[in-house]
């Protein structure tokens, strides 16, 4: 199956949500999507500077979008024309086009929410997410560059008299609304109306015909941008290592990042949990270590490296409301969820490696699918699961898998999740109902991001046709992947290999086929590469479980393990054993420091195997961590 391309949505706002300001009273009106129904709520806050700077840090992560942004040239290139220099006309107007091309949509968004309609879209990312639970209410939102997902939940007791509809519905949150909240006065009584047909009244007994007239848009929502919020989604329900921190741990950490700028990678921020002592963050690349001052960590002992660092920033206007905060680290290639205890109000943030939804990214989205053989039973458990979860409101996942496998019942609410039906909150560790859209999304229609993936994944699927053939550690640099395809339509064989660097994204790609060759990279990557990086996750993974026991440690032959031990004085040891067949590589010294190095030979492999785990376990006697277990 190939990718859909889009999905048609109409939104009918009655009104533009609006900012009624008097001397001593405000009112908070947001504009709900009037096809979903009476959904709203309405009451008076009790802490208007807490929902305020949460609302702003909310925008901040919607308007996000760190992706490469070219200059605007066009008055330069004007300016050569006009002294008879080299810039044809031709050159001018390819530049408008291109710069109209790629930002047109944004720039004419902005210039929205004067009271006017909006005009209407061809295509374009869905409005923000408004949810109206019995014990809260939730917004959600997703970054203009797809990298940053973010719940916003105010608690019941954030509102006094409160009156509500429950539901879902998109909420207009437009930026000229953003900018009235902003100035909100905190010192008098605020009012929020949030609702598709009494926030819309209000409006329009208020600011007269201009803020009544309705608006409507039309949009093509991309796959991808639906593939991408439904990955989020689908990537919460997994097991995660969690760990708590500070409120001043999060100011140390904002500090570095807002007063350094790395100019090299790799620009990870790594976590040192160590059972019984607080958590400690250390930024690459200065290796700057902050020592956490939150509850002591319980768990194995894990160095976790993660990424998206950068985006942590938006989270600056909350620092004053913040109590406590918790990282949830979960796979590599995985998003990072932050949570975020506001007191009344709940921040839950998930930050992904990239950018953009790259083909970096196909490896991980094809983790959180369920396989085909296993769908029919999935969907008659998810069907009993939704019939609980909208009898009984939000529920853990034990009470959800009462009398059967927790494991099955994790895989059909991802399930759901992906087609938007449910909704876990990682803040609580509980799963809600959550319709996206009034019909469900078929789940096979963000299986693919592109043909090529489809074709990618057919490759896949015949035995034996995608195989890595070698993997090269380089140092300092990242990973080179090589492999064999064999591409049984065409009757060919292709070689692809790729790099990996240090922050997990695809330095360098190349091919032996005609797509590669005619193209290169300008037209994304072939088939036969993205079906390489596929399979070579899903080989590390089976790698990784097969280790765990004795008979899957007798088929490895090669491996790398990275292990990591800070001292006392606040210096880091690292130490690196590999195995190549019978050899056994030691590498060991400070992080900063040149390594020492050793090489040991053995007369059969069964020995030097035998001798590397031996050492791995003498390190982890010794207090190492194993660095390479869950880096993300």
């Amino acid at each position: 199956m190939t990718a859909a391309l889009a999905r048609p949505i109409h939104l009918r706002y009655a009104a533009p949500s609006e900012l009624a300001a008097a001397p001593l009273h405000s009112s908070v009106r947001l504009s709900l999507d009037s096809a979903r129904g009476p959904v709203g709520v309405r009451g008076t806050l009790r802490d208007a500077a807490l929902f305020r700077d949460a609302m702003a840090a909310l925008a901040a992560i919607l308007e996000s979008d760190l992706r490469y942004k070219g200059r605007d040239r066009s008055a330069y290139l004007a300016y050569l024309m006009k002294k008879g220099k080299k810039a044809t006309a031709a050159i001018w107007e390819a530049q408008k086009a291109f710069l109209e091309g790629a930002y047109g949509d944004d720039a004419a968004s902005a210039k929205q929410g004067d009271g006017a309609p909006s005009p209407a879209k061809s295509a374009g990312a869905l409005d923000p997410v408004l949810t109206v639970h019995p014990d809260e209410v939730s917004i959600e939102v997703f970054s203009r560059d797809e990298s940053a997902y973010a719940r916003l939940a105010f608690s019941s007791d954030l509102f006094e008299g409160r009156e509500a509809a429950h539901g879902t519905a998109f909420v207009d949150l437009s930026p000229r609304i953003v900018e009235q909240i902003d100035r909100l006065r905190v010192y008098s009584r605020v009012e929020l109306d949030a609702g598709s047909s009494r926030a819309a009244g209000a409006g329009a007994a208020a600011s007269g015909a201009a803020a009544s007239a309705s608006i409507e848009r039309s949009l093509e929502v991309p796959a991808t941008w639906l593939r991408g919020f439904l990955q989020v989604q689908s990537a919460a329900t997994l097991p995660a290592v969690s760990c708590e921190l500070a409120p001043i741990d999060l100011y140390n950490a904002l500090f570095v990042l807002r007063t350094r700028k790395a100019k090299k990678p790799p620009r990870g921020l790594r976590f040192e949990l160590v059972p019984g002592k607080p958590p400690r963050l250390i930024l690459e690349p200065w290796e700057t270590l902050l020592e956490g001052h939150g509850p002591p960590y319980e768990g194995p002992p894990r160095v976790v490296r993660t990424f998206g660092r950068q985006r942590l920033l938006a989270l600056s206007r909350l620092l004053p409301h913040v109590r406590s905060a918790r990282a949830e680290l979960r796979g590599p290639g995985l998003p990072v969820f932050w949570v975020l205890d506001l007191g009344r109000a709940t921040l839950t943030v998930a930050l992904t490696g990239w950018t953009d939804s790259s083909w970096a990214s196909a490896a991980s989205f094809d983790a959180l699918m369920p396989r085909g053989e296993a769908r029919a039973a999935l969907d008659a458990l998810a069907g009993r699961q939704i019939a609980l979860l909208r009898e009984r409101g939000p529920l853990p996942l034990a009470a959800l898998a009462a009398g059967g496998s927790a494991e099955d019942a994790r895989a059909a609410l991802q399930l759901e999740c992906l087609r938007g039906r449910v909704l876990y909150d990682v803040a609580r560790r509980v799963y809600r109902p959550r319709e996206l859209f009034a019909e469900p999304v078929d789940e096979r229609e963000i299986r693919y991001s592109s043909p090529r993936e489809a074709a990618a994944h057919r490759l896949l699927a015949a035995p034996g046709a995608v195989r890595p053939t070698k993997v090269h550690e380089i140092a300092g640099e990242g990973t080179e992947i090589h492999g064999e395809v064999a591409d049984r339509e065409a009757h060919r064989d292709f070689s692809p290999r790729f790099t990996m660097d240090l922050e997990g994204r695809v330095s360098d790609a190349w091919c032996s086929c005609p797509t590669f060759r005619r193209s290169g990279l300008r037209e994304g990557p072939c088939e036969h590469m993205i079906a390489l990086r596929v399979a070579y996750a899903r080989e590390r993974a089976e790698k990784d479980a097969l280790r765990q026991t004795a008979e899957g440690r007798a088929l490895i032959r090669a491996e790398t393990r990275t292990y990591v031990r800070r001292e006392a004085s606040g210096a880091e040891v690292v130490y690196r054993v590999s195995l190549d067949d019978r050899v056994v590589h030691l590498s060991w010294g400070a992080r900063a420091g040149e390594p020492r190095h050793q090489r040991i030979w053995f007369d059969t492999d069964v020995e030097a195997r035998d001798a590397y785990f031996k050492r791995l376990d003498a390190l982890t006697s010794s207090g190492f961590v194993d660095a390479d277990a869950s880096s993300a």
